[in-house]
């Protein structure tokens, strides 16, 4: 049953998928920590200490069932949440108990799987970014020719085209994903290091044995999948790893900000619109109303995401010598919550991408308004090739131009701008040669190719390299 009488994270009922809340459980936690532990037994046995299979199979049988009970109620007693679940364990595996955490400090269970979590999380977010640009790749393909007006300081300024606008929001998330690809690819474990990082306790164990020491830490790297462990630390990975993890994450809310606000002023402009379901109200006083509650969302968690990503930068400042703890009740926040929302914008921009709304006569009739602005040069050209003067032309389209703008302006009416040039015996043209110039496909330069070059040589290698993750659906709490 839902639970009123405490707080609960929106992003646990409203925003997060259950995969990104699963990743950031309890139950994975502490079944990677297991993991660890059961990791960190083999590679100790196998340089020679003296743990049996007996004592490996029976971690191995309780990997997974997690007695919290035992845990919580020990963790009371001692307010040690790693030596609780060492002590919850060895409950499960008596006979393994005393091997159990062997020669390792808190950091060997609590960081290695911060780290092993980041990765997970940082995967689940480049699935999603693929399957957006999945979305995006086939929205710019079919409005790749289709003309609009373009803004410069939010002013009508030359044409592009609906599908070239989609390429700007592709290849900021396609930034955003070579960003995560690089930051897992940099992931290392912590590794066997110590209570300082110096490898003290496991030297004592193998007896100074330093190859048997850096086996161990191999094959415990090894058995988690990682290519790679930090080369030196003191209690901790250097929180600088996280600053980087978030920040390329908050990268992804920079994006997605852009997007969703372009979306929103083109909702204004009755160009585009976001989904809006069947049955979904978009205002309680005004029946008529669309809001993009969706983009807005998008908005609100994107500043959110930015903003976060401060606290992993002042934590890997003000950490002192080899470590200290102050990092920790704002770390298992803070990189929980970006990832959470992270997510959360992931999922709202898969269903935005998915169903976005255009309609063309408006686009259609937008450009045309302005059009006989942005044709102004063609005209004189055509003038002058009719024996006008190209500055005394360029004048008088001067003026024609600002004296139809007071029309439109001032007057609220339409632009009349070509029934100034064919009134003006200077131009010597006519309505129909003037219209010829009036052809907005002549104004979109190379934007229809450069869809077609961006979605071929960037963005089809990915969605071939990365098949398995397109084709998400989402369910969204709107």
């Amino acid at each position: 049953m839902a639970q009123h009488d405490r707080y609960i994270s929106p992003f646990s009922t409203r925003y997060a998928s259950d995969e990104m809340q699963y990743i950031f459980s309890d139950d994975n936690k502490f079944r990677t920590w297991r993991k660890l532990w059961i990791a960190l037994a083999k590679a100790e046995q196998k340089q020679g200490l003296a743990i049996t299979d007996e004592q490996i199979a029976e971690l191995e049988a309780h990997k997974d069932d997690i007695n919290y009970e035992d845990a919580i109620a020990r963790e009371k007693l001692v307010r040690h949440d790693v030596m609780s679940h060492v002590y919850a364990y060895g409950l499960q595996c008596p006979k393994a108990k005393g091997i159990i955490h062997l020669g390792a400090t808190s950091c060997y269970v609590g960081d290695n799987t911060d780290v092993i979590i980041m990765r997970e999380a940082l995967q689940l977010v480049r699935k999603k970014i693929i399957g957006v640009l999945a979305n995006l790749a086939k929205f710019a393909e079919q409005y790749k020719d289709m003309p609009c007006l373009a803004y410069t300081h939010c002013q009508p300024a030359q044409l592009t085209t609906v599908g070239k606008r989609a390429t700007l929001w592709m290849n900021e998330l396609y930034m955003d994903l070579e960003e995560i690809d690089h930051q897992i690819s940099q992931l290392a474990l912590r590794g066997v290091k110590g209570t300082t990082g110096t490898q003290a306790s496991f030297m004592e164990l193998f007896n100074g044995d330093s190859a048997k020491v850096k086996a161990v830490e191999a094959d415990v790297c090894a058995q988690m999948g990682f290519a790679k462990v930090v080369p030196v630390c003191g209690q901790t990975y250097s929180r600088k790893v996280d600053y980087n993890v978030l920040s390329a994450v908050a990268g992804l809310g920079q994006s997605a900000m852009k997007m969703a606000t372009d979306i929103r002023l083109l909702a204004n402009f009755k160009e585009m619109e976001e989904p809006f379901e069947k049955n979904q109200i978009g205002s309680s006083a005004m029946p008529y109303k669309r809001n993009p509650m969706r983009c807005e969302r998008i908005c609100a968690l994107s500043r959110y995401l930015m903003v976060d990503v401060l606290n992993p930068a002042m934590t890997a400042g003000t950490q002192w010598f080899e470590r200290t703890l102050d990092d920790s009740a704002n770390k298992r926040i803070a990189m929980a919550e970006g990832f959470l929302a992270a997510d959360a914008i992931l999922n709202i921009l898969l269903n935005v991408s998915d169903g976005l709304v255009v309609y063309p006569k408006v686009i259609r009739a937008r450009v045309m308004a302005e059009l006989p602005f942005m044709a102004s040069e063609n005209i004189m050209m055509k003038a002058v090739k009719k024996g006008g003067d190209r500055q005394e032309l360029h004048e008088r389209l001067r003026e024609h131009a600002v004296a139809a703008a007071a029309v439109v302006k001032q007057e609220g009416m339409p632009n009349d701008m070509i029934a100034r040039v064919e009134a003006d015996p200077a131009f010597g043209l006519s309505r129909e040669e003037i219209e010829a110039e009036l052809s907005p496909e002549a104004f979109t330069g190379r934007a229809p190719e450069q869809v077609e070059e961006y979605l071929r040589d960037v963005i089809a290698p990915v969605l071939a390299a990365n098949a398995e993750d397109i084709g998400q659906k989402v369910e969204l709490n709107v």
